[in-house]
C-alpha cells in the first residue's frame, strides 16, 4: 500500500463510518454494512466513487433512479429524492454530466420545484437537457409492468455513462413490491427496475443505495439480509405472497446506510475526496433548504409527517451528518502532506497490508 492508497482508504472508512451511525439503536445498518463490506472487500463510499470517476466524462448522461411511494397516504417520502437532487448537482460540479432523474409521476412536480435550490435547470425534454447547460432531466417512469420493457429501452438507447439508484423500491423473487413491514405495495410504484436491469445487462456501471432490502440492488447481498434481516425471508411479508420484502434486483456496486439519503451523501463526500473540490459535496444550507422544499412540496418523511425529515431524522440530524462529512473529508483534501512524515512509519509497521 503506498501513503496515497493509505489516505484514500482511511478517508473512506470515516465516511462509511459516518453514514452508519445508528441513532435507533437497532442495529440494521450495521448487519447490511457487514455484508456490503464483504461484498465490495473495501470502504463501499470511495469504491462507487472511483466508478463514478472512471467511467463518466463531460456531458454524459447518468441516471438516477428514486422514489418510494408509501402508504396509506400513497405518497412519495423524501428519503432517496432529497440525496438524488444533491447527486444530480454533484455529478454536474464534478464532471458537467447530464443527470436524469427517473422517478414516479408522483414525484415529478416537486423533483422540478427542488431543482431551482441545486442551482440546475431541470427539463422533461433530454433533447434539452443534453443541449443546455447546468441542466438536469426528470423522467416519470410508468408504473405498469407491461409498459415498463418499451420505456426502458427507449431511456437505454441514449447510452447513459453510468446509473445510480437511491432507495428506488425493488420487487422480490415473485415480482411483489413491498413497504418496510411487509405490506404490498406494488400498484404504487414505478416500474423502474426494467430499466435497471436492462442497463446492466448492457453493461453500464450501476451503484446500487438501499438501507433496508427492499430496494433495487439488495439481491446483490441476498444471503445475507435473508439471514439477519426482519422481514426478508421467504414467509416473511404480511401480503400473502410468501416471497419477503427483500428485493430480487442485484447490482455490481452496492452501498448500505442508516437511511439511503445519508449513503448518497458518503458517494458525494468521496467523490468530492477523489476530485479535490469540497464545492461538490453540498454545504449545510442547500440541505436543510432542499429538505424544506421537498417537504413543502408533498414529500413526507418515512413517519408520514409533512415536516421535514428523513426516515425519522430531523433536518438538524441530517445537516449534522453532512457537516460532519464535509469537515472529514475537506481536512484530507485541504491539509493533506502536514501528516506526511507519519506515513511512512505506520505503513512500515504492516497494520495495513
Amino acid at each position: 500500500m503506498t501513503r496515497d492508497e493509505l489516505e484514500k482508504h482511511n478517508v473512506g472508512e470515516n465516511i462509511d463510518a459516518l453514514m452508519n451511525l445508528d441513532p435507533r439503536g437497532y442495529g440494521v445498518c450495521r448487519i447490511l454494512y457487514a455484508g456490503s463490506r464483504a461484498f465490495t472487500g473495501e470502504p463501499l463510499t470511495m469504491h462507487a466513487a472511483q466508478v463514478l470517476c472512471d467511467h463518466v466524462k463531460e456531458n454524459d448522461l447518468v441516471y438516477i433512479l428514486v422514489g418510494f411511494v408509501l402508504l396509506p397516504h400513497k405518497v412519495p417520502e423524501m428519503d432517496g429524492t432529497v440525496s438524488a437532487m444533491l447527486l444530480a448537482r454533484a455529478l454536474v460540479m464534478a464532471f458537467n454530466a447530464k443527470p436524469v432523474i427517473v422517478c414516479p409521476n408522483d414525484s415529478v412536480q416537486a423533483i422540478e420545484k427542488c431543482a431551482a435550490v441545486v442551482g440546475l435547470h431541470i427539463y422533461e425534454d433530454l433533447d434539452t437537457v443534453q443541449e443546455l447547460p447546468l441542466s438536469m432531466g426528470v423522467v416519470a417512469f410508468t408504473k405498469d409492468k407491461a409498459a415498463a420493457p418499451v420505456q426502458a429501452a427507449e431511456l437505454a438507447a441514449r447510452r447513459p455513462a453510468a446509473v445510480v439508484s437511491v432507495e428506488a423500491s425493488g420487487a422480490n423473487a415473485l415480482g411483489v413490491y413491498h413497504n418496510a413491514v411487509g405490506k404490498d405495495v406494488t400498484e404504487m410504484q414505478a416500474k423502474s427496475e426494467a430499466l435497471w436491469n436492462l442497463l446492466r445487462a448492457q453493461g453500464v456501471p450501476n451503484i446500487a443505495i438501499g438501507d433496508l432490502g427492499n430496494e433495487i440492488g439488495m439481491g446483490t447481498i441476498a444471503d445475507h439480509i435473508k439471514k439477519y434481516v426482519p422481514f426478508t425471508d421467504k414467509g416473511e411479508c404480511q401480503c400473502g405472497c410468501g416471497g419477503g420484502i427483500l428485493s430480487a434486483t442485484e447490482a455490481d456496486n452496492i452501498i448500505t446506510a442508516t437511511c439511503s439519503d445519508w449513503g448518497c451523501y458518503g458517494l458525494m463526500a468521496a467523490l468530492a475526496y477523489l476530485k479535490k473540490n469540497m464545492e461538490i459535496l453540498h454545504h449545510e444550507e442547500m440541505e436543510s433548504e432542499v429538505m424544506r422544499v421537498a417537504a413543502r412540496n408533498g414529500f413526507i418523511d418515512m413517519t408520514g409527517s409533512l415536516l421535514p425529515g428523513i426516515d425519522g431524522f430531523s433536518t438538524r440530524m441530517n445537516v449534522g451528518i453532512v457537516s460532519l462529512m464535509r469537515q472529514c473529508t475537506a481536512y484530507a483534501v485541504r491539509f493533506s502532506h502536514n501528516s506526511d512524515h507519519w506515513f511512512g512509519p505506520v505503513l512500515a509497521k504492516h497494520f495495513f497490508d
